[in-house]
């Protein structure tokens, strides 16, 4: 909510539960202060409108901010993170996530992904996705094209990959642009995407455990390319 309120005119009116004016003074200050219309309803009305079991007492309208495809690959972007039909709103929320905490400069979702305005994608978010620029519906081969005009290596994440992300940090592979591509979450990249990537890149896993969580594999891909990028300005 303070990240919403934070953007300028993203939020459009502020619900609050009668019970829970006193918790959230600072928020509401916040709210009045940045002229949105703030309301006070029963307890039991706002938690009709609520899709958690454990509601906060809080409940926002906002515009969506999301951003087009040219707009989130303008300028000279360094790290971007596309999700090609991801379909499950916790991992594309977190993915927003990780893609803010290590700086990436946008995060593009795809055609057939889940919907970035699900409530449970905003919640994984945890507020990134008011912090950088988020482009929905984007074809991938265009997205893929737009990136290498921009001079970006493009990578696909794949656990069969005949890349390893540790070949392409020793190499240089990651010091330079880079958008990673990540796939659905049961099948990956399907093979006329994994066609279009610069290469396959694999993570090395030393334990028992067969695969990762998609949005655990984004979150190592994004840091290992932020470090490396950092190493080598």
């Amino acid at each position: 909510m303070a990240e919403a309120l934070r953007r300028p005119d993203v939020v459009q009116d502020l619900l609050v539960a009668r019970g829970a004016v006193g918790r959230h003074q600072d928020l509401l200050a916040e709210a009045v202060a940045a002229g949105v219309p703030v309301g006070s309803v029963p307890d039991d009305q706002l938690a009709t409108l609520s899709d958690t079991v454990t509601p906060q007492g809080l409940l926002a309208v906002c515009r969506a901010v999301d951003v087009s495809l040219e707009e989130a690959l303008a300028g000279s972007p360094r790290l971007v993170v596309l999700c090609d039909q991801v379909r499950d709103p916790g991992n594309l929320g977190t993915v927003v996530r990780c893609a803010d905490a290590f700086g990436a400069d946008a995060v593009l979702v795809s055609r057939d992904s889940v919907d970035l305005w699900n409530a449970k994608t905003v919640r994984a978010s945890t507020g990134s996705v008011f912090h950088l620029p988020v482009a929905v519906e984007v074809d991938l081969p265009t997205a893929v094209a737009r990136a290498r005009a921009a001079g970006m290596a493009v990578y696909g994440a794949d656990g069969g990959g005949s890349d390893s992300v540790e070949e392409l940090a020793r190499t240089g592979g990651l010091s330079r642009p880079v958008l990673w591509v990540m796939g659905n979450e049961a099948w990956g990249l399907p093979p006329e995407h994994a066609d279009l990537v610069d290469a396959l890149v694999a993570l090395p896993m030393y334990g028992q455990a067969e695969s990762l969580n998609l949005s655990t594999a984004a979150a190592v891909f994004l840091y290992a390319t932020a470090t490396a990028q950092r190493a080598g300005s």
